[in-house]
Parts: C-alpha cells; structure tokens; sequence
C-alpha cells in the first residue's frame, strides 16, 4: 500500500471528521479512499461513454398522477434489456417509491434513467452508476462460491472496476 500525506484547514478537517464519525468508517484512510472510489469512477464514467455499468435508480412519484404508473411501465418495457428488476413500495396514500436495478452500457443507462426521472410527476430521483468489467464464462463454481445455489455452467460476471 502507498501512504500519501495531505493537509487540510482546521475546518475542512473538523468537516471531514465528522463525516468520518457519521458514517462509522474506523479511519481517515478507509474515508478517504471510499471518497477517491467514488470520484475516480464517476470520473471514467463521464468520460467511457460506451463502458458497462451497473447502477441503481430511485425516484418517488405520486401514483394519482394521470397515467404516470402506466408511463412508467411502458418505460421499463421498452427498455427491458437494461433494466434488471424493479422494487415498488408505497409510501403514503398517495406517493410511491421504485428502486429500479440497472444493467448496460453507460450512456443508455443513464439515457434510460433520465427518461424516467424527467416523466412529469416523478420527484427526487437518482441515479448511482457502478462501471464494471463484463466477462462471459463457461466455468464451475467450487463451494466456496456457491453461496448457496447453483451456477448454470454458463454465465455472466460483473466484475467492478474500482
């Protein structure tokens, strides 16, 4: 491992500090890389325009609006090659919450995405992107992989990057 030293103001640091603090990380160095993870695959991200991602996206709406669930189902369909599941909860009597999982080349991910979050009636949406390496493989897995069921001998890996 390489050791960097950085320096920061006392209220930058007190700020980071108490980041640290909030999220539970046992040190400045596991915060600090997660920051630089984060930062360096957005980063590669922008610029990969065609690289596989996985990604999540979540949004709220309210399923009064006029015809927005059917909008939005007809959306996912549509593109149902990208999306690889779809959680939906209600919220109140009126708002909903979908967490959609999300599987491709970036730039149709994030296409698709901002289709959705631009539908008129959907609030506070998000996206969360993931570059991966993608491998096809004709392999068994031992027990130590398993995780408690079977492969098929042919399958997909989504490997992350960082």
């Amino acid at each position: 491992m390489e050791r960097i030293t950085i320096s920061l103001d006392k209220e930058l640091a007190g700020a980071f500090d108490a980041l640290i603090a909030e999220r539970g990380y046992s040190s400045r160095s596991e915060a600090m890389r997660d920051l630089l993870r984060r930062e360096l695959e957005s980063s590669r991200l922008r610029d990969e325009a065609g690289g596989e991602c996985v990604a999540t996206l979540s949004y709220l709406y309210r399923h009064h609006e006029r015809a927005l669930a059917e909008r939005l189902a007809r959306l996912q369909h549509e593109h149902h090659d990208l999306t690889v599941s779809t959680l939906h909860a209600h919220l109140d009597h009126d708002d909903c919450i979908e967490c959609a999982i999300l599987r491709g080349p970036g730039t149709a991910v994030r296409r698709f995405a901002e289709s959705i979050m631009a539908e008129s009636g959907v609030r506070h949406g998000s996206l969360n992107l993931i570059g991966v390496e993608v491998s096809a493989s004709a392999h068994a897995h031992g027990e130590e992989h398993s995780h408690g069921h079977p492969h098929s001998p042919r399958h997909v890996h989504y490997r992350p990057r960082s």
